[in-house]
């Protein structure tokens, strides 16, 4: 894998960046454009997730978030391994150029057993219109890659496994809830290996769109 790209200042970032993410470094909020609910949906659909992209003063600060975590924790997945999920690895070590921490699991099969899986707000999310927010499940399992991928995306059992958990964990919470239209107000992705900026452990991420805040509290247990 190539090393992070430079900033626009010239030093090197703390997570792989996109030429998009390069050009946004650069220039400051005033002419951002938060993504709307369809331009997310035919991002999602055609898997342009290159195309997904933080508002600079974010993406800056994330940047610098991520260096100072690194400096402390090591790397960014000790931090959410300790702060975030309270999760103990095995004392195995992984091999691979995205290894990362293993853990002792209820079951094998991702998604099965509720205590091998964490649904939590993402810290740093997306530049999203208001109304859309932005969660991440994190995964004890590994979810299997398609091997003839270039890009490192999921198999096609892998994304069926998820989109099964999508539809039970949120979209029948909003019919439950009395949401109309629920099936369109979620959407899921997991970002291609090259474009993740934690790796390690695996996670998918949820978007989530005019949906009450108890239901959030609800998935989270965490309120904004």
């Amino acid at each position: 894998m190539s090393d992070p790209a430079p900033q626009a200042d010239g030093n090197p970032a703390a997570f792989p960046l996109t030429t998009k993410d390069l050009t946004n470094l650069a220039r400051p909020d005033s002419p951002f454009k938060p993504h709307t609910w369809s331009d997310l949906a035919h991002i999602i659909a055609t898997n342009d997730l290159k195309f997904l992209r933080r508002q600079p003063s974010d993406l800056k600060r994330y940047d610098q978030w991520t260096r100072e975590t690194k400096e402390t924790y090591g790397t960014t997945t000790n931090y959410i391994c300790k702060e975030r999920l309270a999760w103990t690895p095995l004392p195995i070590i992984s091999n691979g150029e995205d290894a990362g921490p293993v853990f002792e699991v209820q079951n094998p099969i991702p998604f099965a057993d509720g205590r091998d899986y964490k649904i939590l707000r993402n810290d740093w999310p997306y530049g999203l219109e208001k109304g859309v927010e932005h969660l991440v499940v994190w995964l004890k399992n590994r979810l299997p890659v398609d091997s003839a991928s270039e890009i490192g995306d999921l198999e096609a059992g892998a994304r069926e496994a998820v989109e099964g958990f999508v539809r039970r964990t949120f979209v029948r919470r909003l019919e439950r809830a009395g949401v109309g239209g629920a099936g369109e107000k979620v959407m899921w992705f997991r970002n291609w290996t090259g474009l993740q900026s934690v790796r390690g452990i695996d996670h998918v991420h949820i978007l989530v769109r005019d949906v009450p805040a108890e239901v959030l509290e609800g998935w989270t247990g965490e309120t904004p």
